[in-house]
């Protein structure tokens, strides 16, 4: 996979992409990240990539002319169709089935909007997508590009040590991952569930099921509504409400 994110602070992106997964993976052969000065495609001698608006307003706005042509470059290399996705507050939200989706692209390019925003030609005659990390305002898009890139680039295989963790992440399944213990087995008097310690995989996966189905019904009820519960599911989670599951 390859991933070209368009910014005018690319020595902020240096640092977090040096370390961990993402790091691993493009060690691995498995990602190249590709860091693109939106200021060498301006024209003037102040590399200015942002203006006044027009009708009056406050803040700035970013140019079209300089986010079109470090787009273009990309895409006109590209061996395949890359997505071309605006980081914005009015996008669509980041959610597990996007990450999911994005995995399987070739190429994607990101956009880091800032100050007040960005052309909206830029918007409806550039981009193929435009994605928001939460109902909230950052000064940039570079740190949703942080965020889009680790969700997305955990997913590759081979990316981590154990690629049946990331299936078990909370909302891979549409559900919150329920509780995780490890070593030691009691610590400060408080020992871990018993079932943990049976050896029957069944009952404990039916246990871990059963759990992050009661954490989710609590904490994020909007999911099980959202998603499509199995009839296993479904019957857990009737139990749960009777107060009779185990």
């Amino acid at each position: 996979m390859k991933i070209d994110i368009i910014t005018i602070f690319p020595q902020v992106l240096t640092s977090p992409f040096a370390e961990g997964i993402v790091h691993r993976a493009c060690e691995k052969g498995l990602l190249e990240i590709g860091i693109t000065n939106l200021r060498e495609f301006t024209t003037d001698r102040h590399k200015t990539t942002d203006d006044l608006p027009f009708g009056g307003g406050g803040g700035m706005v970013m140019k079209p002319e300089p986010i079109f042509k470090a787009a273009h470059s990309l895409i006109n290399n590209s061996s395949s169709q890359p997505r071309t996705i605006l980081l914005s507050p009015q996008g669509r939200t980041l959610d597990q089935t996007l990450c999911n989706q994005l995995s399987q692209e070739n190429h994607l390019i990101l956009i880091c909007g800032r100050y007040s925003g960005v052309d909206e030609r830029v918007r409806k005659h550039l981009i193929t997508d435009e994605i928001s990390i939460g109902d909230y305002i950052l000064s940039g898009g570079e740190v949703c590009a942080m965020v889009l890139v680790e969700a997305v680039v955990r997913l590759l295989p081979g990316a981590l040590g154990n690629e049946e963790s990331a299936q078990e992440d909370s909302f891979q399944s549409g559900l919150l991952g329920g509780p995780r213990y490890t070593r030691p087995q009691e610590f400060q008097g408080l020992p871990i569930p018993e079932i943990l310690l049976s050896g029957d995989h069944e009952k404990v996966r039916v246990w871990r099921r059963k759990e992050a189905l009661l954490r989710t019904l609590l904490r994020r009820p909007d999911l099980l509504e959202r998603n499509k519960l199995t009839e296993e599911d479904q019957a857990i989670l009737e139990k749960i409400r009777n107060g009779s599951a185990d």
